[in-house]
């Protein structure tokens, strides 16, 4: 639940901080300054002046000085004719846009309410001002800069004005906001242990994945280590899926557009979409989605009731256009996205043990994952805000499933409204990144409306044709924003299945290397992923670098190992195990075998 007096002193101090800027910065323009859940922002425009993180404390100095100075909140009504003059005379153009929105939008609405309440429209906004600040705002603040809690700056990004990226990209300084200072304290203390986890940090050091300007933004390469990771992951999810009766398929990655006119996702997707005309002015898309392939497959045959359900998985590289100010890491790219993707077509008696049966595989790989502190968000649209296709008895009816299949299998949820696909309710799962914002790893949709768009039908019990209810779900989301989310999760400590090297090699010295790989040889023999430490460098170096690589084993070979080892092929290892991985330190080596293939 919201906590309104914090959510005002948090936007008092984003005032604070566009009067700061002002100060520093007298041609800066200024966009919004809303609150967040740990303090509040500011978008500015600063035109030509170039503003990084190393500008920080000089605004935040500035912030401290006039928060002393303890100007109160002074409430300014205009006209809008009044407004838009102010706004002008002072250049203020992203306040005047905004001023036009609710021109156009607001007025319309008090209006409304005015002729209710059998009132006459002034047309009046408000303004706030402190000391020499003034600007746009609706309120609520406190009643002085005195009030303002304890507050650092601590980022900046860059933000499209509105989230467009057809408008100016601006300036968005963020900062933390709390009542008191060990509240601020504690939070920074947390930030700074969860950013040690950030993957874009992590990923690059353990040589998971990189970019590269050649190959341009949100199209990460995996390396050796991180191609062997998404292998990983993919034959886990395959190995699951053989197991549950899921059938995989195989489809191309671009299309004619007919087809995604037939779904519906071209009037909707379109803008995300990579656009490709050949030679002969055919138009093609590159899939950012496998719905429509997988539906064509099942409308490919007859199905009868006795079929159901059909499940149609596909791990396919997708491509989407995402803007350039959105892109993080692996957490959003523009591809490959790799989903781990699958469409159960069902019928309608048989929709919620379905839907269960998703849930009860959600929770058992993330267990098994070690993947914690995830929950979920129950997807609903706004029918007065957004377009949603379909009847919305069929919306009822699907979210009312999700909801019982959350109940029977005891899982926590929220809802969240206008966040539905535009083809029906959707089960999102929800984890906070290392910013302590809220993502989305995967999901799970009900679909009423695409089966009927494309045709798709089967034989009932009662010999007449019906049309199929579709699942559309992802465990994963994307085996690479997954992997972002589980370097976070993990820390880079991968358990010891995915492990991407299990087993490091260290010979105490160079007369030991025909030895150890011999040994080397036989764990590769017998599956298990393993290297030699070959450089030429002290043990006690190799033992660090190993720990820093988060191998989840390391075997010294010296003098006592190689006379164990011709002795006997069944011979001794001394075995230094990850500290998060509880096992003996001394094992026969079928021991080892049998531990690590696990």
């Amino acid at each position: 639940m919201k906590n309104s007096k914090l959510d005002d002193m948090r936007h008092s101090g984003a005032h604070l901080l566009a009067y700061a800027v002002q100060n520093l910065y007298p041609n800066v323009k200024f966009a919004i300054g809303p609150s967040i859940d740990y303090g509040f922002y500011y978008d500015f425009d600063f035109g030509d002046i170039k503003i990084t993180e190393s500008d920080l404390p000089r605004i935040e100095k500035e912030m401290k000085k006039l928060k002393k100075d303890n100007y109160k909140f002074e409430k300014v009504e205009m006209t809008i004719s009044e407004a838009k003059k102010f706004l002008n005379d002072n250049k203020q153009i992203y306040s005047l846009s905004l001023l036009n929105d609710i021109e156009t939008f607001g007025s319309t609405v008090k209006k409304d309410m005015d002729k209710k309440n059998k009132k006459e429209s002034n047309d009046t906004v408000t303004f706030y001002k402190s000391g020499d600040f003034i600007n746009l705002c609706r309120g609520g603040h406190v009643d002085s800069f005195s009030e303002i809690g304890e507050f650092k700056l601590v980022s900046i990004a860059g933000a499209y004005f509105r989230g467009d990226e057809k408008n100016p990209m601006l300036t968005r300084i963020y900062a933390a906001c709390f009542n008191t200072k060990k509240e601020l304290d504690d939070y920074l203390k947390d930030r700074e242990e969860r950013r040690k986890n950030d993957h874009r940090i992590i990923g690059q050091k353990l040589k998971i994945f990189t970019f590269f300007d050649e190959v341009g933004q949100g199209l990460p390469i995996f390396l050796p280590k991180g191609e062997i990771l998404k292998k990983l992951l993919i034959e886990y999810m395959r190995e699951k899926q053989d197991k549950l009766g899921y059938i995989y398929v195989s489809t191309p990655i671009i299309t004619n557009e007919k087809l995604f006119e037939l779904s519906g996702h071209k009037y909707f997707y379109s803008d995300d979409m990579y656009k490709i005309i050949d030679k002969e002015k055919n138009i093609f898309y590159v899939k950012p989605m496998n719905c429509p392939f997988h539906h064509l497959v099942y409308k490919s045959e007859v199905r009868s009731y006795k079929d159901l359900p059909i499940k149609i998985a596909e791990d396919s590289p997708l491509y989407r256009y995402e803007r350039s100010g959105t892109l993080s890491g692996l957490i959003r790219v523009r591809g490959p996205l790799t989903q781990n993707d699958a469409h159960i077509y069902t019928s309608r008696e048989n929709l919620k043990e379905e839907f269960i049966k998703v849930i009860n595989l959600f929770q058992e790989v993330y267990q098994e994952m070690n993947i914690k502190n995830y929950y979920f968000r129950l997807s609903l649209p706004d029918f007065n805000k957004e377009k949603f296709l379909g009847d919305k008895k069929d919306w009822d009816f699907s979210a009312q499933i999700i909801k019982e299949g959350l109940e029977e299998t005891k899982s926590q949820y929220y809802e969240g409204i206008g966040d539905a696909a535009f083809y029906g309710p959707k089960l999102d799962v929800q984890i906070k990144n290392i910013e302590n914002k809220e993502d989305t790893i995967a999901t799970v949709q009900i679909d009423n409306v695409i089966p009927h768009r494309m045709g798709l039908t089967y034989i009932n019990n009662k010999g007449e044709s019906d049309t199929p209810i579709v699942i559309h779900r992802s465990l994963l989301g994307s085996y690479e924003r997954f992997i972002g989310f589980f370097i976070e999760q993990t820390s880079g400590n991968f358990p010891l299945r995915f492990s991407p090297v299990q087993v490091k090699i260290l010979p105490v010295s160079d007369k030991y290397i025909p030895e150890s790989k011999q040994i080397n040889d036989i764990l590769k023999c017998n599956g298990i992923r393993s290297e030699v430490d070959l450089k030429d460098e002290s043990i006690s170096k190799k033992i660090r670098n190993a720990s820093l690589e988060k191998i989840p084993a390391k075997i010294v070979i010296g003098e006592k190992e190689i006379s164990e080892y011709k002795k006997n092929k069944d011979w001794i290892l001394n075995i230094n195990w990850r500290s998060d991985l509880n096992y003996t330190e001394i094992l026969n080596i079928n021991e080892f075998i049998t531990i690590i293939k696990q």
